[in-house]
């Protein structure tokens, strides 16, 4: 099989800031972001943040997921990538207004096309902008629990009830980002979507848009954007197309959102393409290599999560395109580590299933609700007939929270010794699975030796399955004595699963990280709360 990946071929600055240092230590080269000469058919290489990370790692932001090695220094253990489950009342929502099935292409359909599924904190309720009917307008809903949802009567639109006013209505793939973190109130919501041209718009409410702001610049069709809040630039994933590559991801970033960047997208950064590890459906009619449909991201606690679609180019006319969704992870916004290609969010080999084709992921990626992770996308099958099933429609998957990855050991037990790290918190709290086993810790100094009295022997260990429990030691009420000081952690694991540590400053345990799209029970889309009650 030919292979793809990207040869980093440093160029002349397009624009950026000149020897960032982010939250975790990585400190980014004066050229920002870096220049590609070119998408290049070869094995994919380890970002450089993995290749050379930082000799001592901050800790402070965010819980520490294990999908990589970047925190690790040695390991015993094994790491096991998770899968979602379906929700097996899927679809959540399907096309059922007049709207919805205004028919271009003759396909009904209520699905975001990226879009965005939120948690608003002050209104406690989850929102929802997609696309309603094909390739025409943009339908709200909303939800008390994320997964029963309600079509609201705005009054806005002579479309329908739910159905926001937005001229020219005719478009192709939308973002819609709730800023909670912009102070002016006027540009709380903002939006990006595709008519023959980018246009942004910006919404105190999510309702009601301001006129267009213009576009940041030429594209392709189904290119979005989303917020880097680590290091609060927008981000704009722009779609286009180079040589033998197919579809690929050009990268454009500026501080506010809604001005002039870029003239031909060609003038901006190469960024991501599908690679030799992407997989075309085990199927006859798929044809080609596969290519890289979209790409979009969002903060999850201490790194950028991010939704590859990959479009395994499907013969016109055989079904809908064959697009499924892996993920992949950046600690520096950029450069992105893909561990593991397995469809995260796969289509359906059954005809009449809502997912039998073209599954995109929701914008905002993710929500935390409770112990486990909301992922909505849409799905689509031929929605020709009444027989054929729903269309475009949405669909709902769940995940442990932080189980993109765990570390695990059986009966004979096994370790995990970090990178020399530095905190400020002083309380370790775990995600973990250790119903039939236990997990301990012990702290141990830069240079290997262990520091009394956070021992193994004094570690009290945890039995049980906890999304986010405390590790205590005999001797010790938290680990004040080491703030600030070079410090590793070892994590000694028997018959279970380690997916995160973090550092909090107090019991509630609080990581301070990104959660994605937010959750209930969080007054802001990060961890500023620690224990929540749903």
């Amino acid at each position: 099989m030919r292979v793809i990946a990207i040869f980093m071929v440093m160029l002349p600055v397009w624009s950026g800031r000149s020897g960032e240092v982010l939250h975790n230590g990585i400190v980014l080269p004066e050229v920002w972001p870096p220049r590609v000469a070119s998408f290049a058919r070869e094995l994919p290489i380890d970002p450089p943040w993995l290749m050379h990370p930082p000799a001592i790692i901050p800790v402070d932001l965010g819980r520490q997921l294990f999908v990589d090695d970047f925190l690790i220094a040695e390991n015993s253990l094994e790491r096991t990538f998770h899968q979602p489950e379906w929700h097996p009342g899927n679809p959540i929502l399907r096309p059922e207004t007049p709207a919805e099935h205004h028919r271009n292409r003759n396909l009904p359909f209520a699905a975001p096309f990226s879009d965005g599924v939120w948690f608003d904190p002050v209104e406690k309720i989850f929102k929802m902008w997609y696309l309603a009917g094909t390739a025409v307008l943009t339908g709200y809903a909303t939800s008390i629990d994320g997964v029963k949802w309600e079509r609201p009567d705005l009054n806005l639109s002579r479309f329908g009830s739910n159905i926001l006013n937005i001229e020219p209505v005719q478009r192709d793939s939308s973002t819609v980002w709730m800023d909670l973190e912009e102070p002016d109130p006027q540009r709380r919501y903002k939006m990006m979507y595709y008519r023959a041209g980018l246009i942004m718009r910006v919404s105190p409410d999510g309702l009601r848009w301001s006129e267009s702001l213009g576009a940041p610049g030429g594209s392709g069709d189904r290119s979005t954007f989303y917020r880097d809040p680590f290091r609060r630039v927008w981000v704009y994933s722009i779609r286009g197309s180079e040589g033998e590559v197919g579809r690929c991801r050009f990268y454009g970033e500026s501080e506010r959102f809604g001005e002039p960047l870029w003239g031909s997208f060609r003038e901006l950064p190469r960024w991501a393409c599908a690679d030799a590890l992407d997989r075309v459906k085990d199927v006859p009619y798929a044809e080609k290599l596969p290519d890289l449909y979209n790409l979009d991201a969002v903060g999850y606690e201490s790194l950028m999560l991010g939704l590859f679609v990959i479009h395994a180019r499907v013969a016109e006319g055989a079904r809908p395109k064959i697009n499924y969704v892996t993920l992949g992870y950046s600690r520096d916004g950029f450069h992105w580590h893909r561990p593991d290609r397995r469809p995260f969010l796969d289509v359906s080999e059954d005809p009449k299933a809502w997912n039998y084709g073209n599954v995109q992921p929701a914008g905002g990626g993710c929500l935390v609700v409770g112990d486990r992770l909301f992922f909505h996308c849409s799905g689509r099958n031929s929605g020709r007939n009444p027989d054929d099933g729903t269309g475009g429609s949405t669909g709902l998957a769940f995940l442990r929270r932080d189980g993109f990855a765990s570390l695990g050991s059986g009966e004979k037990g096994g370790t995990v010794t970090t990178r020399p790290l530095k905190f400020q918190g002083r309380h370790l709290f775990v995600n973990a699975d250790v119903t039939k086993g236990e997990l301990r810790a012990e702290l141990l100094s830069e240079d290997g030796r262990v520091l009394p009295p956070f021992t193994r022997e004094n570690s009290r260990p945890f039995t049980g399955d906890s999304t986010l429990t405390e590790l205590t030691w005999n001797g010790a009420p938290d680990l004040s004595a080491h703030l600030g000081k070079p410090v590793r952690l070892r994590f000694h694991l028997k018959n279970g699963k380690l997916y995160s540590f973090w550092i909090a400053q107090d019991t509630r345990g609080a990581s301070l990280g990104y959660l994605g799209a937010g959750g209930p029970g969080y007054t802001s889309h990060r961890d500023l709360e620690g224990r929540v009650v749903k």
